[in-house]
């Protein structure tokens, strides 16, 4: 039985870069190593422009049915003035709410090819290799009271208001994400460093409790606390001493931005969003997509990098399909036409042949033949 992909190609750049993965997967199809079928639909603004929504309820039931979605990006100044609870950006988040992905992985991985594009001594980043792990749906961004309240004025006349944001997260939160690093790091290099703020916040010194706990079930695995401001300074300090960094949702968004802009490049890195794994078959939900934004001052002149998208694909093999060894022979291919000099626009290099979306797509599957 043929496993089910739901591509989502979006706005932008989004329908170059997806073009490139199916191209890919008639490829893997045909040469047997892979038995996809795929169905296409509308995410973003091109979906807003189709049917009102950023993502319809039929294609919503498409990717509840997928074994994983595959998605390119979403966005532009078109639909800067549509509604906000149907911009192009709701679209994402709505699938990451229906979906129940809680579990985003972030990996900051230095291509041998690119290490001198990073703004950090090429000693420091040669060989990194570091998976950020998020949880993504609860704490600050959903706590509950989030309001701006007005206090009414000063005796000087001022007007004055409160802002409040919540940060809450129950121990059933923490505890699953903290098992999901766990169990990539004993994929990678088995260490996990847990960064929270439990000095100064109480969700600091549950996320801490918690983590404990759960690594006192990993004998295998090293485990380290570190604060979290710690952690983007040792982010630029010493970066390699990271395997696997596992953080909440606000924090987590700061450290994985951080730790992709050590690459060099935003646009060369993929991601992954989790669910939890179904109690009768074992499978999580899956969303993958690029870092990168939808670019349509570049969209439809095949200017647009699609390392991040195929990548993107390497990461669904690798957690939603078991296929270790063809996720490591994509991003091999990947590191092999850097290797070779190939370079598209945003990444492009003197000395180096640039290279068109359609281009560089077709040099990397080359190379997986």
């Amino acid at each position: 039985m043929s496993n089910k992909l739901f591509l989502l190609p979006g706005d932008g750049i989004g329908t170059e870069i997806m073009a490139e993965v199916t191209r890919l997967i008639a490829h893997l199809n045909a040469s047997g190593k892979t038995d996809f079928s795929t169905e296409t639909g509308l995410v973003g603004g091109c979906a807003y422009d189709a049917h009102g929504e950023a993502i319809s309820d039929t294609d919503m039931a498409k990717a509840l049915q997928a074994d994983a979605v595959i998605f390119g990006a979403v966005g532009g100044a078109k639909w800067d003035d549509v509604p906000y609870e149907k911009r192009p950006e709701a679209g994402l988040l709505r699938l990451r709410k229906d979906l129940q992905l809680f579990a985003n992985l972030r990996p900051a991985i230095v291509y041998p090819a690119l290490a001198d594009a990073s703004s950090l001594k090429r000693e420091l980043v040669e060989g990194l290799d570091i998976l950020i792990v998020r949880e993504l749906t609860g704490g600050v961004y959903f706590g509950e009271p989030k309001e701006i309240a007005e206090l009414g004025t000063t005796e000087h006349g001022e007007n004055q208001k409160r802002a409040v944001d919540t940060q809450v997260y129950e121990t059933y939160e923490i505890d699953r994400i903290c098992r999901v690093a766990f169990d990539l790091a004993r994929t990678r290099s088995s260490v996990v460093h847990s960064a929270d703020k439990k000095n100064v916040m109480k969700s600091g010194v549950l996320w801490d409790e918690v983590a404990h706990q759960v690594a006192g079930e990993y004998g295998d695995v090293k485990f380290e606390h570190i604060l979290a401001d710690n952690a983007a300074m040792q982010l630029v300090r010493n970066p390699k001493q990271f395997d696997v960094i596992v953080t909440d949702n606000l924090f987590g968004d700061i450290l994985s931005d951080a730790a992709a802009m050590l690459t060099g490049s935003l646009g060369m890195l993929p991601s992954a969003s989790l669910g939890a794994p179904d109690p009768a078959t074992g499978k999580r939900k899956a969303l993958y997509e690029p870092v990168h934004g939808s670019a349509p001052d570049i969209a439809g002149k095949g200017l647009a990098n699609p390392i991040a998208m195929i990548a993107s694909f390497a990461m669904a093999m690798r957690y939603s399909f078991n296929r270790t060894e063809l996720a490591d022979e994509i991003e091999s291919a990947i590191a092999g036409v850097l290797e070779d000099g190939l370079r598209t626009g945003d990444i492009m290099q003197e000395g180096c042949k640039q290279v068109s979306t359609e281009e560089m797509g077709a040099a990397i599957m080359a190379r997986i033949s």
